[in-house]
C-alpha cells in the first residue's frame, strides 16, 4: 500500500467537508521550527499525538481539579477534567463542521501548566513570582509545550519543546477566562473557531462537573441550584450539558464566532457564581488550601536558595541560562500533588531515629 498520499487525502477531505470558517491543516501557519510533513497524519493530528505522549499530560492524573486529596475515586482530577472538556469540544466542533483534530489538540494541552493543588497552587506560585510578573497556568501551559517538554525525534536525537503548530499554541494561550463572566463580545479570544470552542467547552465542563462533585461531597443539594438557572438549563444536571451544547451549536452554525444565546449565557454565568459562593469558597472544600499554599511557598523558597537540587532536566535549564526563579517555578508547577507532599516531607519533616 502506498502511504505517501494518505495525509494529502485527509487534507483534501477536510477542504471538501469542513465549514468555510474551519481551520484547515494544509493552511496552518506552521511550526516555530520547520520540519518535514508526516505521510499519515496532518499537522494537527501530530500535535495531538505529541501532547498525549508527553510527561506533562500523564502527570495530570495526579493533579487536583477542585477537591484536594479527595476520599474516593469518583472525584475529578485535572486529567478527567481534560477528557470531559475534549468530549464536549469535539461534539461541538463536529456539529459545526470545524476541525476536530485541532480542537482536540488544544483541549488536551490547555491545562498542562496547572500546578499541584488546583487553583490554590496557582495562587501560591502567583504570589511567589510577584517580583517576576506572577504566574498564570495558561502561560505556563505554553511554556510546557514550547520549552519544558523534551521530545525524542525519529532519528533518536532530543529537542526541547513539542514544536506545535501556531494554531494549537494560540488556542492554549487564550483558553482561559478565569472566573470572569462570559460576555456577548469578548476580547482576547483565540483566533480560530476551534480555539473558541475549546475555551467555551472548558467553562461548560468545569461548571457541570464541579457541581456534580460538590453534590457527591455533600456540600449542596441539587434542589438548591437557583430556580432561574434550572428554568433555562433544565431541572437536572443531566440536562445541562445537552442544553448548553445545543445552544452553542444553534447560535454558532455558519458564523465567524462561537456564541451562546443571551439567556443560556447568563444562566451559565449565574451557575458559575453560585459555585463560587457555595463550593470554591466553602471552608469544607477549601479547608486544606492554606496548608497547600504554605507547602508550595516553602518549597519555592527552599529551591530558590538551593536551585542545584532540582531534578536533572531542570538543572539543564539552569545550565542553558534560565534564571533560578523561573526554573524553580517550572519545577514546582510540573509536580503532582503527591510528589509535592513527598518532597516537603523529605525536606521539612524530621526523620525518625533510634538511640
Amino acid at each position: 500500500m502506498d502511504l505517501s498520499r494518505i495525509r494529502e487525502r485527509i487534507e483534501e477531505e477536510e477542504a471538501r467537508r469542513l465549514s468555510r470558517w474551519a481551520a484547515l491543516a494544509r493552511n496552518s501557519r506552521g511550526r516555530e521550527r520547520p520540519e518535514p510533513e508526516d505521510d499519515l497524519r496532518t499537522c494537527f493530528q501530530r500535535d495531538r499525538d505529541r501532547i498525549v505522549h508527553s510527561k506533562a499530560f500523564r502527570r495530570l492524573k495526579h493533579k487536583t481539579q477542585v477537591f484536594l486529596s479527595p476520599e474516593g475515586d469518583h472525584y475529578r482530577t485535572r486529567l478527567t477534567h481534560t477528557v470531559e472538556v475534549a468530549q464536549i469540544a469535539r461534539t461541538i466542533a463536529r456539529a459545526l463542521r470545524l476541525n476536530e483534530d485541532l480542537t482536540e489538540a488544544i483541549v488536551l494541552a490547555h491545562d498542562l501548566g496547572h500546578p499541584p493543588f488546583g487553583h490554590a497552587g496557582e495562587e501560591a506560585l502567583d504570589q511567589a513570582m510577584t517580583a517576576w510578573g506572577g504566574f498564570r497556568h495558561y502561560d505556563q501551559s505554553l511554556r510546557v509545550v514550547q520549552l519544558l517538554e523534551r521530545r525524542r525525534r525519529s532519528d533518536g536525537t532530543w529537542e526541547w519543546g513539542l514544536n506545535l503548530t501556531w494554531e494549537v499554541r494560540d488556542g492554549i494561550g487564550a483558553h482561559s477566562k478565569g472566573m470572569a463572566d462570559l460576555g456577548e463580545e469578548e476580547a482576547g479570544l483565540p483566533q480560530t473557531l476551534e480555539g473558541q470552542v475549546a475555551r467555551l467547552a472548558d467553562r461548560i465542563a468545569y461548571v457541570h462537573h464541579d457541581m456534580d462533585d460538590a453534590v457527591r461531597a455533600g456540600l449542596l443539594k441539587e434542589e438548591e441550584i437557583p430556580a432561574d438557572v434550572r428554568e433555562v438549563l433544565g431541572p437536572t444536571r443531566g440536562r445541562w450539558l445537552d442544553t448548553l451544547v445545543r445552544d452553542v451549536v444553534t447560535h454558532s452554525e455558519d458564523q465567524p464566532r462561537i456564541r451562546m444565546s443571551g439567556p443560556v449565557r447568563q444562566a451559565l454565568n449565574r451557575l458559575k457564581d453560585f459555585l463560587f459562593e457555595r463550593v470554591y469558597l466553602n471552608p469544607q472544600a477549601k479547608g486544606e488550601e492554606p496548608r497547600a499554599k504554605r507547602l508550595l511557598r516553602m518549597l519555592f523558597d527552599y529551591y530558590l536558595e538551593h536551585p542545584d537540587e532540582v531534578t536533572e532536566e531542570y538543572r539543564e535549564l539552569l545550565d542553558r541560562g534560565e534564571p533560578p526563579h523561573r526554573v524553580v517555578c517550572d519545577f514546582l508547577a510540573g509536580m503532582t500533588d503527591r510528589y509535592a507532599v513527598r518532597k516537603a516531607e523529605q525536606l521539612f519533616v524530621p526523620k525518625s531515629w533510634e538511640l
